[in-house]
Formats: structure tokens, C-alpha cells, sequence
């Protein structure tokens, strides 16, 4: 698997994909006048256009390899997960939408200072910043060290090449470059997977029902039966309704993109399309995972497993030309996300804590200086923990773990702030403690000689804080809310 396998042609794809992101992220330079040109692209984004960036960005190269991988190496019991997208749009469409786009918001994390205080604000968007900084660490290598390997380049290089375009385009040209690029990016994701999809189709013995043959005959469809101990699709539509909420109800990442759209109703058309291309995109690379599980049982290749399964495809079965599409996808997953995560966590750094904490209101060009400074500062730092994640793995793993505590917790402060008055940041305190205590327990001490599975993680840490949360709030009591922050207040949305 080394360079001279890539090809020339392949380098060539690559190439001018790298050169046309970064020449549209400098092409939009003057037009960033404004903290809302920079920040939320003017607010003027068609929807279609939105829902494509959303998926791109939330969309990271390691979940573009892990749902093969993990079709691969478990079963599709995950993609049931997914499916609950489309039934998780109408909630956060109706709950947080019509809230962000009345009370004008940049972030997420203001309407939390409107609803709880500014203890509540520094605390949420604090959390944020730092989960999403070990995150884009992971991001750059993964998909570096992957390239490393099928192109013979040097992983580092990989990683710098990733980290630098990912930073500058994002530098110069504000979310409108983050927005476009990626709607070029959702085409070429997309074209990438089916075009493995096809080649497997053909490849392996019997076609699409020689595929799903092999699956059924060795445990990789879905596993039905109920089960908290191991994957299965209850425990999967049980975290998935939650964590999609999570995601694309509170995250700064896709609340970003969505406050770009020009109207309510362009917020609704985005999310609900971007939950009809979850259950597309994921139930297409499952099968991709699926096909490559029946191609390898046929064609075994030594020391190839697992992620790795679906580039190894790339390189050495697909043609010259159509390989290197499919692998810019990977490409195109990493800078996309990259992209978006140093976006969201600049706009959060502005918004939220330099803005409210500044002596004197800052005029908008100053904002926008501000928005590329801290775009530089984060994207070098994420390229610096990128090249060293190898060393740091297990720490990292350590720290996303502790952090991912928080967003059972984060998201219960959301549902209970949009749904109640009575709601109130001291009783969410005792909430958030709850719930980190809860699930740390059913992480660690066996139930009956068996740990739940991590999928019930996320609906215990939801749960026990949002109860505990509200009922520590009565308990406590204080002034309720302005029922104006809640879904309740009636009126133009």
C-alpha cells in the first residue's frame, strides 16, 4: 500500500478538491464585514444548502469509516439508532428552533445565559469548548493516520495537510466558506459511498443478496431481541433519541448552521432534511460495511481489519480515478468537520465569553478580527493535538469519556429550560451531579455479573439529571422563569 499504488490520477483528484476549498474559503474574504457575515453567514443561507453542511459537519471521517467498521466487526444494530432521526426532527424543530430564531442568538449557550444566568452560560459553553478540542484532535489523526497508510505519505504530513486547509479556508472565509465547502463536500461524501456500495455489489459472490446472505448467516443484521447488556436495537433507539437531540438540538455545530438559515421555516426544511440523509447515508454505509465483510470472507487480505477494512477496498479494488474520489471523501469528512468544530468553538470563545466579559461593547469588524484570531489559535491547537494522539491515546480516551458525562446532563438543562419555569440553575447543579454519579456507577459495577451497555449510558445520565434537576428546583425554590424562554409563550414564531 504504498504512494506508487495511489497513482497519479488519484493525487490529481485529490489536488484540485484541496485546491477548490481553500480557493472559495479566500474567494469570500471581503464579504465577512459583520460578526454576522463571519459568524453566521449573514443569516441569509438557503435551507438545502444548510441541511448538506449539517450533515457534512456533524458527519467525521471516523464516523464515515466506524459504521462500516462496526457493521464489520459487531452488526447493524447501530443503524436503528438512526433511523429515529426523522422521528427526533419534529421535537428540537418545535422545542429549541422557534426560541433561537425569536430571542436572535448566535449560540446556543445565549439562550442558556437568558434562561439560568451567566454562571450557567460560562459553565455550559466552557464544556463545550473543551470536549470539542480533544475531539478535533481525533478528527485530524484518524483519518491522517488512515491516509498515511493508503498514500505512503508521512502521517504527520497528513495531519498538517488536513489541520492547515481545515484552518485557513474557515480563517478567511467565516461560516459561508464552512457552509459552502461542505454543501461540495455532502456531494462528494455521498458519491464516495455509493460508488464503494455498487463496486461491492458486483464484487461479491451472489451480489446484494449474496451480501445480506453472509450477513444473516453470521450475526451482522440486527439483533432484535431485548437486551441491556449487549448491542442490540432497544438500546440503540433508547440512546439514539436522545443523543440526536443533543446534537442537533443544543450543539453549537448545528445550531450554528441552522441560525444561518434565513427563516424558521428554512431551519425545519434543514433538519428535517438532514435527518432524511441519516437514514440514507448510514443505512448505505452499513451495507458498505456489510459488503466488505461477505468481499473479505471471499478475498482475505493479512492484517486487515476493521476500519482499515474500507480503505484497503478503496485503493486496491475500486478503479484508478474513482478510487480517488471515495477517498477524498474521507478527506472531505475530515476538513468538514475539522472546519466546523473550529468554527462553533471560535464563535462560542466570541460570543460567550469575550463579548458578555468585555468592559465596552465591541464594534462588529473588531468581532470579526477577533472570530479569525481565535480560528488560527484553535485550528493550531487542534493540529498539535492531533500530532501528538498517538502518544496521549489513552489520556484522551480518558477525558472524552469524562466529558461525554456532561451531555446527558447539558441536554436535561436545555429540555427542562424550554419546558418549565420552575426550573432553575442551583437545582440543576444537584441534577447534573446526579446524573454524572448514576451513570459512573452503571459504567463500572456489574448488574447480575454483567455491565449495561454503553448505549444506556446517555438515557441514564438524561434521565436521573433532568428529575433530580426539576425536583431539587422545587425543593429549592426561587423565581420562575419568564415563560417568553419557554415553548409555552404563544405568538409568531
Amino acid at each position: 500500500m504504498g504512494a506508487t499504488s495511489f497513482g497519479a490520477l488519484n493525487w490529481t483528484i485529490l489536488g484540485a478538491y484541496l485546491a477548490a476549498v481553500m480557493a472559495i474559503g479566500f474567494g469570500l474574504t471581503r464579504r465577512q464585514k459583520t460578526s454576522d457575515d463571519y459568524f453566521l453567514a449573514g443569516r441569509n443561507m438557503p435551507w438545502i444548502i444548510v441541511g448538506m453542511s449539517m450533515f457534512a459537519s456533524m458527519t467525521s471521517a471516523i464516523s464515515y469509516m466506524g459504521m462500516p467498521g462496526t457493521a464489520v466487526k459487531e452488526d447493524i444494530s447501530i443503524l436503528i439508532g438512526y433511523y429515529l432521526s426523522p422521528v427526533v426532527a419534529p421535537f428540537v424543530i418545535l422545542m429549541f428552533y422557534p426560541l433561537y430564531r425569536r430571542l436572535n442568538v448566535t449560540t446556543s449557550y445565549e439562550y442558556i445565559f437568558r434562561r439560568y444566568g451567566a454562571s450557567a452560560r460560562y459553565g455550559v459553553s466552557g464544556l463545550f469548548v473543551l470536549a470539542r478540542l480533544g475531539w478535533l484532535g481525533a478528527v485530524i489523526y484518524a483519518p491522517a493516520l488512515v491516509l498515511s497508510i493508503m498514500t505512503g505519505m508521512s502521517v504527520y504530513l497528513a495531519i498538517l495537510i488536513l489541520g492547515v486547509i481545515a484552518t485557513l479556508y474557515t480563517v478567511a472565509g467565516g461560516l459561508k466558506a464552512v457552509v459552502l465547502t461542505d454543501a461540495i463536500q455532502f456531494v462528494v461524501l455521498v458519491s464516495g459511498a455509493i460508488l464503494v456500495a455498487v463496486s461491492l455489489s458486483f464484487k461479491v459472490e451472489g451480489g446484494v443478496s449474496g451480501i445480506f446472505r453472509t450477513a444473516g448467516a453470521t450475526g451482522h443484521l440486527v439483533n432484535w431481541h431485548v437486551s441491556f447488556f449487549e448491542a442490540c436495537a432497544l438500546a440503540f433507539s433508547v440512546s439514539y433519541f436522545f443523543s440526536l437531540m443533543q446534537d442537533y438540538g443544543c450543539d453549537q455545530v448545528a445550531v450554528q448552521r441552522l441560525l444561518a438559515s434565513k427563516s424558521y421555516a428554512g431551519m425545519a426544511r434543514a433538519a428535517i432534511f438532514n435527518s432524511l440523509v441519516d437514514v440514507f447515508m448510514f443505512s448505505l454505509l452499513a451495507f458498505v460495511g456489510l459488503g466488505l465483510f461477505a468481499y473479505y470472507r471471499q478475498f482475505p487480505a493479512a492484517g486487515v481489519d476493521g476500519d482499515r477494512l474500507l480503505p484497503h477496498y478503496m485503493i486496491h479494488a475500486l478503479p484508478t480515478g474513482i478510487s480517488g474520489l471515495a477517498i477524498a471523501g474521507i478527506f472531505v469528512a475530515a476538513i468538514a468537520s475539522g472546519g466546523a468544530g473550529i468554527h462553533s468553538m471560535s464563535t462560542v470563545l466570541v460570543n460567550d465569553f469575550i463579548r458578555p466579559l468585555w468592559p465596552r461593547e465591541i464594534a462588529s469588524a473588531s468581532e470579526v478580527r477577533l472570530g479569525r484570531m481565535f480560528t488560527a489559535l484553535i485550528g493550531t491547537f487542534g493540529t498539535f493535538v492531533a500530532f501528538y494522539v498517538s502518544s496521549i491515546e489513552q489520556v484522551l480516551k480518558a477525558a472524552g469519556m469524562i466529558l461525554g458525562l456532561f451531555n446527558g446532563p447539558i441536554l436535561a438543562l436545555f429540555v427542562l429550560g424550554v419546558l418549565t419555569t420552575r426550573t432553575n440553575f442551583r437545582g440543576w447543579l444537584f441534577g447534573a451531579c446526579a446524573g454524572i454519579a448514576v451513570t459512573l456507577l452503571v459504567m463500572n459495577v456489574p448488574i447480575a455479573g454483567h455491565k449495561l451497555h454503553w448505549a444506556y449510558f446517555m438515557p441514564c445520565s438524561v434521565l436521573t439529571s433532568a428529575v433530580v434537576s426539576y425536583g431539587a428546583s422545587i425543593l429549592l425554590g426561587g423565581k420562575a422563569a419568564d415563560v417568553e424562554l419557554t415553548v409555552w409563550r404563544s405568538g409568531e414564531k
